[in-house]
């Protein structure tokens, strides 16, 4: 019996660790699946699609700079008229996973849900709560990407899922890793850098709090870079608290590697996470890490601390603590950076893809 085609549902790619997974699942599936398409509305992205896999978008591009809930809405609507035209498919959803199970659901068609952020992060909203005890019930099978993930929706909501790591493509890292930098690094100071979105669940403000009470004791220079509507929020904390000589904001980079590469200290501040995939790049450029002991994700990670060092949520006095730790003891940050790629293996970019493929060729 021949196999059913494969439809990703991704309706929104922009710069973050979603996306390269995306990226990295759709090129491996590309390999091992015949008939393999997307549905996405995000259309500037597509040279980085394997040609192999049909790209399933709205032909304009002003569709591009709808907002992603529309975004989603649209995707359903052209994911609808798939299912129309073939029911012998499988959809394996990334994105807007409520509507898309609820869709496949009604039609009789296989889906696999693919989560990325615990819910813990949004405990307040009784409408996703609702939809994780009682929607994702009718997914054919869940994939979260940590431990801690797994045990916290079967907890919380008897659901049972899957654990799969994002896969970790070190030696890509470490190439581009090498590539000069244009941004130029002080090694008189301490070098610090942050990478997310620019959104209440990143919390780049708790960062900015904490070097605000450290600028008059420690010299460092801070890299932040991203997107998002709390920019302004950033930048006008920064210019009120004359911290502009030390922090600098960046737009999303295609090779963010080299910038961390040549920092001194990544931190993390986000409410809530999935697994944070920027933990896993700087800990293969051996980076010492600092970062909030949020749900889910760092905690694991970092090895309960043995890794780096935890901080508890919007805490940015214990964060300014931790800083001004790690100048007084190289030694100790060395001996956390070992232990953290030493453990590394776990997050194996073949194995965990491998693990991907063999869930999916299930339902095909």
């Amino acid at each position: 019996m021949p196999q059913k085609r494969l439809i990703i549902f991704m309706p929104s790619i922009n710069g973050g660790g979603v996306e390269k997974n995306f990226f990295i699942i759709s090129e491996y599936f590309s390999k091992k699946i015949d008939d393999i398409s997307v549905i996405t509305i995000s259309k500037k992205f597509k040279n980085k699609i394997n040609k192999k896999i049909k790209i399933i978008s709205p032909k304009y591009n002003f569709w591009d700079n709808l907002g992603r809930r529309k975004k989603f809405i649209v995707s359903i609507f052209l994911l609808f008229i798939e299912i129309l035209k073939d029911r012998r498919l499988t959809v394996f959803c990334l994105q807007g996973n409520i509507y898309c199970t609820l869709l496949c659901k009604l039609l009789g068609i296989k889906v696999i849900v693919r989560y990325n952020s615990a819910p813990e992060g949004w405990s307040s909203n009784v409408f996703k709560l609702y939809c994780f005890k009682y929607i994702f019930k009718f997914a054919d099978h869940i994939i979260v990407n940590s431990k801690d993930f797994e045990k916290s929706i079967k907890l919380k909501f008897n659901l049972k899922s899957t654990c799969i790591y994002n896969p970790l493509d070190k030696k890509e890292i470490i190439k581009k890793a090498k590539v000069k930098s244009k941004i130029f690094f002080d090694k008189k100071k301490i070098n610090l850098i942050n990478i997310g979105r620019f959104t209440d669940q990143k919390d780049q403000l708790t960062l900015l709090k904490a070097l605000e009470i450290i600028k008059h004791k420690v010299k460092f220079n801070l890299l932040i870079i991203g997107y998002g509507e709390e920019k302004n929020n950033l930048i006008n904390y920064i210019n009120q608290n004359n911290l502009n000589e030390k922090v600098k904001i960046l737009p999303f980079q295609k090779n963010p590697y080299n910038l961390i590469n040549s920092s001194d200290i990544f931190i993390l501040t986000s409410i809530y996470e999935g697994l944070p995939n920027v933990l896993l790049e700087a800990q293969v450029l051996k980076k010492f890490i600092i970062s909030t002991d949020c749900p889910t994700g760092p905690r694991e990670i970092l090895l309960n601390g043995n890794a780096g060092y935890l901080f508890k949520m919007k805490n940015y006095k214990e964060l300014a603590k931790l800083i001004v730790k790690c100048l007084k003891n190289k030694k100790l940050m060395n001996s956390k950076i070992k232990i953290g790629y030493k453990n590394l293996n776990r997050f194996d970019y073949n194995k965990n893809l491998n693990k991907y493929y063999s869930i999916v060729s299930m339902y095909l």
